[in-house]
């Protein structure tokens, strides 16, 4: 497999060289490998901080900014951050309100997130930690107790974030996004396995008319191994499993996301948002709100994710809230 790179030993300092360079906005800490707002916080301010292993981006470095993250912390390639980064990153951030981690159910990130808010909270840092666990894929995974965190975690990001910007409490914006986490529901599908740098080759082996049901962001394997089947029919399963595990609200006005995972391009994704939509107006579901694009990635991976919160009129107007990072711009 042929990459750009210097060296699979400097991916993410390279890359992290390179978001320094390409967004003034941000402030790039190469040393603690942290990612911060240029422009210090108000007094007060809650905090909101996430992080994860790279590879997934934007997630979470390309959300960094107003209306939604404080600060970020990249680990190596599909590997947690360590304790240090995420407490580096919490006494960056905390301009005295405290503290919220945002944490995706992965059982690094999990462990890590909690250590640093033992030393944040030495610190005299309150910390209130919101943990994503949307995917209705399977129920324990390689690196998961309970269910894997994926899209969701930027539902609650722009949500709670937005929240925050509106100088909410800690206790407020650590609600809400766990209310919006148990509100939102995902799924997907790869087509092809992810490569990551050090490996050189793809992480498993699919057969070209084969498809990956309800696979991870990191690749790890889903429910099943299928034949490869028309989108319309795609779509239909992880509608399936998204509405099936989802509350009965008649009245909910969702918000939807058709999500690349890095090497599906934006015309099957359009493709599939037509389905989505199709389908979710046949069942008597009202999109509200939606975003098709790569927001959630898994390196080069060819595949889709999909992810439906039902969102009551306080979410989508913190959704609708001015918001403004590198990868997710509206409003003034």
């Amino acid at each position: 497999m042929k990459k750009f790179l210097n060296s699979p030993d400097t991916v993410l300092s390279d890359a992290l060289a390179g978001v320094a360079a390409a967004h003034p906005s941000l402030r790039v800490d190469t040393v603690n490998r942290v990612i911060t707002r240029a422009e210090p916080a108000r007094a007060g301010k809650v905090a909101l901080i996430s992080g994860g292993g790279s590879g997934h981006e934007p997630l979470h470095g390309g959300f960094v900014g107003t209306g939604m993250l404080d600060a970020a912390c990249p680990g190596e390639i599909f590997t947690s951050p360590v304790p240090d980064q995420m407490h580096a990153a919490a006494k960056a951030a905390d301009s005295g309100g405290g503290v919220v981690f945002v944490v995706k159910n992965y059982t690094g990130d999990v462990m890590n997130f909690r250590l640093a808010a033992e030393l944040a909270e030495d610190d005299g840092i309150e910390v209130q930690t919101v943990l994503v666990d949307d995917d209705v894929a399977v129920q324990d995974s390689t690196w998961t107790a309970g269910r894997r965190g994926t899209g969701a975690t930027l539902f609650v990001e722009k949500i709670a974030g937005a929240l925050a910007e509106r100088d909410a409490g800690l206790a407020a914006v650590g609600d809400i996004g766990r209310q919006v986490n148990a509100a939102t529901r995902s799924f997907a599908v790869a087509l092809t396995a992810c490569t990551t740098p050090g490996a050189g080759k793809p992480g498993f082996e699919l057969p070209d008319d084969e498809m990956e049901v309800g696979v991870g962001i990191h690749g790890e394997p889903g429910r099943s191994r299928q034949k490869l089947q028309p989108a319309r029919e795609i779509v239909a399963a992880a509608l399936d499993a998204i509405l099936g595990d989802l509350p009965a609200r008649p009245d909910a006005r969702t918000i939807v996301m058709v999500n690349g995972l890095g090497g599906t391009p934006l015309i099957e994704l359009y493709l599939l948002y037509g389905e989505v939509a199709a389908q979710l107006a046949d069942r008597g579901v009202h999109i509200s709100r939606n975003l098709v694009g790569n927001y959630v990635t898994s390196l080069d991976m060819a595949g889709a994710s999909f992810t439906v919160c039902q969102a009551d009129e306080r979410m989508l107007d913190l959704w609708d809230a001015p918001v403004n990072t590198p990868a997710l711009r509206w409003g003034p």
